[in-house]
């Protein structure tokens, strides 16, 4: 059975899709764009600030769904410029510091928006 996973402290979906879905025990997050939903503009500071906001809006959709970073086994990191990876994976760092998920990350050609990142994640939950 799968549950549809939303909660209104991170941007509401732009298309056809949840902002989650639970299902067996794990929570799949979609790439979450670096929009504050308070302004639902991109914050200002960079690929840094991006960064931080798009891992803010997947704590927030995985708070709704019982779990949190800690639960996070797998993150995508898509870059619009895979030379901002250093500053990303600094801020990544500040979230994720134990038991880190596995992680890929890629440049891709544009992300919706004009975004500098998106994160998606899988996320086990607590029995």
């Amino acid at each position: 059975m799968k549950n549809v996973v939303s909660s209104t402290k991170a941007p509401g979906a732009i298309g056809p899709y949840s902002q989650a879905i639970s299902a067996n025990g794990f929570v799949f997050a979609s790439g979450q764009l670096p929009i504050d939903p308070s302004t639902g503009s991109f914050p200002e500071g960079g690929i840094t600030a991006q960064s931080e906001q798009s891992i803010k809006n997947l704590d927030a959709i995985l708070a709704e769904a019982g779990c949190g970073l800690d639960d996070v086994v797998k993150t995508t990191v898509f870059l619009k410029d895979i030379r901002d990876f250093s500053v990303m994976n600094e801020m990544y760092a500040r979230y994720f510091k134990q038991q880190c998920p596995a992680r890929s990350a890629v440049e891709v050609a544009n992300l919706p928006k004009g975004a500098m990142v998106e994160i998606e994640a899988i996320a086990v939950l607590p029995k």
